[in-house]
């Protein structure tokens, strides 16, 4: 594990591998060992960075309540204070939010939305810790490698609700002002070369999102990941893998 400061924050992060660079940013209530499916498949291609988002992981929490914009300027930060230019990035969930916020000036080669956040929903912030948290927590617990680590049992534990009054004020207004965005508008103006992939079972971010953002972003392509929920990396890793590394080497 790597350390940086940004914005004032240190932020944690994970760094291996050679060749072009793909970033991968995790979701609301995770954390970059969630994205390890992933990294894992990919560093043996490309060089792979994936952080702890601000608030999540072993990165520093904002002293204030953060938006997407503070999210998407602390991207452009990390980009810069690392000294690189992504090939890729990919984001899942809230990571994809990010994202989609900072396509106004981060436009890499290839970008994978994964059940990605965005499109305004009529749930509030409780509703959303208790899909985010509750989910997150029973797919990582499968994992081998993590299964052993003990770091998602306090998600299951406190999954839901209590999981969101437990959070700290700060993190809870963060969630409140992410979600009360509609990033829709921005969906067309986006430039990279898209692909989606999407639980068809996710009720966090529906299917319906993501038929959305493929109608919205120009000449993307979704990937259906049947039976998969709001984590379909984890529910299906073969089919999301797979479809990642035929996006990236065409």
């Amino acid at each position: 594990m790597k350390e940086v400061t940004v914005k004032g924050l240190n932020i944690c992060y994970n760094d291996e591998g050679e060749g072009k660079c793909v970033l991968l940013l995790h979701g609301w209530g995770a954390n970059k060992e969630s994205l390890n499916p992933i990294f894992n498949a990919l560093k043996g291609t490309f060089r792979v960075i994936v952080p702890d988002i601000p608030g999540f992981g072993a990165s520093d929490e904002p002293a204030a309540p953060w938006d997407a914009k503070d999210y998407a300027d602390f991207l452009g930060e990390f980009i810069k204070a690392l000294d690189i230019v992504p090939f890729a990035a990919l984001g899942h969930s809230n990571g994809g939010r990010i994202l989609i916020k900072a396509s106004g000036f981060f436009s890499p080669e290839k970008l994978i939305l994964m059940d990605s956040a965005g499109i305004k929903k009529k749930h509030g912030p409780v509703y959303y810790a208790k899909v985010y948290s509750y989910k997150l927590g029973k797919k990582i617990l499968k994992l081998p490698l993590l299964n052993k680590t003990g770091l998602y049992e306090k998600l299951v534990k406190n999954a839901g609700s209590d999981d969101y009054k437990n959070s700290s004020p700060v993190m809870r207004a963060t969630m409140s002002r992410l979600l009360s965005e509609d990033l829709t508008h921005m969906l067309s103006g986006i430039k990279s070369e898209t692909l989606l992939i999407w639980g068809s079972l996710d009720t966090a971010t529906p299917i319906a999102d993501g038929r959305k953002m493929e109608r919205l972003i120009k000449g993307s392509g979704l990937v259906e990941i049947a039976g998969g929920g709001h984590f379909s990396y984890l529910d299906n890793p073969g089919k999301a893998i797979g479809a990642i590394n035929y996006f990236l080497a065409h």
